[in-house]
């Protein structure tokens, strides 16, 4: 008997070994027959339909190596998805799912050998589809498992970054009457200033992590457009930045009067995040400098400074939320405030306006981020970072 005709043949059998997997799971704990199934028999039924699709031997090749895009109306959609979703709700691990598809697989062998089959010349590339398919199944089930857990955990941190506002805006504000309430003395005016300071560092991290979560929630970053001049803005971020970093050498440059429809607080949050990036992970004597200049229908914002190029390994993901480069050869304390998205909340203001931002990072020219702009792209403002539309579908 082929292989998919025994699976067909042999549902019970196969279910009866899972749940038996299953149960044996700490996470499954209670759960009974029907749960402990979770679409097993689904996840079992495409794979027999999948086996059966007639492939061409480019098909075949491709698949081998993962690289054949699936249509929505592939047999393995569904199942696999849902199953994950189900087994995260019940407490199962990535670990514990995946064991469930080795299992699944072992089993499904096991029981095809010990049935004594009549050898047949299509053996191999049976069981050759059989594992194709399984490991589809399993790549789908782990992609559905982490992105749930993935939005779990950027809700998480929207209503928590939502939720510190308030009592934190209560510490700001107690921290500005107790020099009025107590004696005037030198003490008191030096915690009250220390709270301050604190404050306003913790308030710069739930403003990034409101950012973070806007754009990871679907909501967008959000934008208010005016016209803005782009190099007066970019004086006066070389000025804080001076004046900031006294001991160290900053340049700035730009053409007069480039002028764009722009959200203004925005891109001075982005060219600050890229200015303190390029401080904090360059030498003391490394050159940082600032250049603003237009073009046609776009504005350029460069960032440079000098110092060992990032490493290739890190430059592929140095946008990514939440990830810190090493600074290996000048490490540094983390600037207060930073919580590692400052990169990548540069970047979704860039593209909000319908720009980009790319770095190169070489020995010879060092580490140059470049912000493009368009002057008169229209732009609509974020929704708000938790619509109950968007809660509900997730």
């Amino acid at each position: 008997m082929r292989l998919a005709d025994f699976i067909s043949a042999n549902l019970e059998p196969i279910l009866q070994e899972w749940e038996a997997f299953a149960r044996g799971i700490n996470s499954a704990g209670k759960m009974d027959s029907l749960a402990l199934r979770d679409h097993a028999d689904e996840i079992l039924l495409a794979t027999v339909a999948d086996m059966r699709l007639s492939q061409s031997s480019d098909e075949r090749s491709a698949r081998s190596r993962g690289h054949l895009g699936e249509s929505d109306t592939t047999p393995l959609n569904g199942a696999s998805e849902q199953h994950a979703i189900g087994r995260l709700g019940s407490g199962f691990d990535l670990l514990e799912l995946v064991s469930e598809y080795r299992a699944l697989r072992a089993s499904v062998l096991r029981l095809w050998h010990a049935s004594g089959p009549r050898p047949n010349d299509s053996d191999v590339d049976d069981v050759t589809r059989f594992n194709e398919s399984i490991d589809q199944s399993l790549a789908k089930a782990v992609a559905s498992y982490t992105k749930r857990v993935d939005q779990s955990r950027d809700l998480f941190l929207a209503i928590l970054s939502h939720d510190l506002r308030n009592p934190l805006n209560s510490i700001a504000m107690s921290a500005m009457l107790l020099p009025h309430l107590v004696p005037p003395t030198n003490k008191a005016i030096d915690v009250a200033s220390q709270i301050s300071t604190n404050a306003g560092v913790m308030a710069r991290m739930i403003s990034d992590l409101l950012d973070y979560t806007r754009t990871r929630l679907g909501a967008g970053m959000p934008v208010s457009p005016t016209l803005t001049d782009l190099s007066m803005l970019g004086r006066e971020l070389f000025s804080e930045f001076e004046t900031a970093h006294p001991s160290r050498q900053i340049r700035f440059s730009a053409e007069n009067g480039v002028r764009g429809n722009w959200d203004k607080d925005r891109l001075r949050q982005a060219i600050s995040n890229l200015l303190g990036n390029a401080i904090q992970h360059s030498p003391e004597d490394a050159l940082v400098e600032l250049k603003v200049f237009g073009k046609m229908s776009d504005a350029i914002v460069t960032v440079s400074n000098g110092g060992p190029p990032i490493p290739p390994g890190e430059l592929a993901k140095i946008f990514d939320p939440l990830v810190r480069g090493s600074s290996a050869e000048y490490p540094k304390t983390n600037r207060p405030g930073s919580i590692g998205l400052g990169l990548y909340i540069a970047r979704a203001i860039a593209e909000s306006h319908g720009g980009s931002l790319n770095v190169t990072s070489t020995v010879e020219e060092g580490t140059s981020f470049t912000m493009r702009l368009p002057r008169d792209f229209i732009v609509e403002s974020g929704q708000a970072v938790l619509d109950e539309q968007h809660i509900q579908s997730m």
